[in-house]
């Protein structure tokens, strides 16, 4: 098995075309940074209370944590306007809670609750949060692009300058739907950025066993389209050229691929024996936690002390076991609304 490269701190890697040149993404103050930070923070225990339920029988179905590739959704989201759409696969408890869902609707949507985010109709794979424009968590690989592809051609048609960032994992590229959606973002000129999340491995099988090229950003070459290769263990590396890609779109109204180099510390999915790498492997990866990375630079960057960044830490835990602890107490949808939101 071919081991993808550790970070290297390199930020982009590759290009299929050169990259416009915009300068530096508009510098976050400290109010802004501790909030991403927050963010992740926030992610990563959530995604461990969901571990916890999950092997105690409160999750049925299935359940894909986001351990480990938070520098993605937060790196990309703050990159972007709120204003702007998002939409994304089924690993997208972090996508929800960066746009807005609280973390106890979170929770309750886990368990199958009435005050869960969808009703507690939804489960693990389908949150939305359409007042913020996070327009899910989908189910069925690679389904998403063509969704993407029409949120982002509705906002040019209505001439609103947006950018619709469209996540999806490395094992969607090969995906008949994937491909159309490329040609006519292509061909329209349309505004969307294809975020590949590669993680290495689609469910158990390693990138260069399942796709040609390994270097997925080179599915934009068949397109005459702008694809990027960058690392993504660090928020500010995954924001710089996010923002640079999202100034693209609006300026140009052109679409792009984004191969963001990630990993995730979990299984595919809670019933991954993961068989398929080592645990020196994991643990190797551990060592570029991206939550880490940007914890340290916040505490050399002066922009915050330890204490009260401990303090931050020790309130976000509050919050994740209170809102665990209210979506317990959350009923269970009545029987009479088994037929509600579904078509007919």
């Amino acid at each position: 098995m071919t081991q993808k490269p550790l970070p290297t701190g390199a930020g982009v890697l590759a290009t299929t075309q050169p990259l416009p040149d915009y300068g530096k993404a508009p510098e976050l103050s400290r109010e802004e940074r501790l909030h991403w930070y927050r963010l992740m923070f926030l992610t990563r225990k959530f995604e461990e209370r969901s571990y916890q339920s999950y092997q105690t029988g409160l999750i049925g179905g299935f359940c894909h944590l986001y351990n480990g590739q938070e520098a993605v959704a937060a790196g990309t989201f703050a990159a972007i306007n709120e204003a702007d759409p998002v939409i994304t696969a089924y690993r997208d408890h972090a996508h929800g809670l960066m746009r807005g869902i609280r973390p106890g609707p979170a929770f309750a949507e886990l368990y199958g609750r009435a005050t869960g985010i969808v009703k507690g109709k939804g489960g693990s794979m389908h949150y939305f949060n359409v007042e913020k424009q996070m327009w899910g968590g989908h189910g069925i690989v690679g389904g998403q692009t063509a969704l993407g592809l029409g949120l982002a051609f509705a906002t040019k048609y209505l001439g609103e300058h947006k950018v619709c960032v469209c996540y999806m994992g490395d094992g969607a590229v090969n995906q008949g739907a994937f491909h159309e959606s490329l040609n006519l973002a292509q061909l329209m000129k349309i505004p969307v950025i294809y975020v590949i999340e590669n993680n290495m491995y689609s469910m158990g099988t390693a990138v260069e066993r399942h796709s040609a090229p390994v270097e997925l950003y080179k599915r934009a070459l068949g397109y005459d389209m702008l694809g990027v290769r960058a690392e993504a263990m660090d928020f500010d590396q995954v924001r710089q050229v996010s923002w640079t890609l999202a100034e693209r779109a609006r300026r140009e109204n052109l679409p792009a691929i984004l191969e963001l180099m990630t990993y995730r510390y979990r299984g595919h999915s809670m019933s991954d024996p993961q068989y398929y790498r080592s645990k020196d492997e994991v643990e190797e990866y551990r060592k570029h936690d991206p939550v880490e990375i940007l914890r340290g630079r916040i505490l050399s960057e002066g922009v915050v002390s330890e204490k009260d960044l401990d303090a931050l830490e020790d309130a976000v835990r509050k919050e994740v076991l209170d809102a665990h602890e209210w979506a317990l107490a959350s009923p269970y949808p009545a029987q009479s609304e088994i037929y509600t939101d579904i078509y007919a």
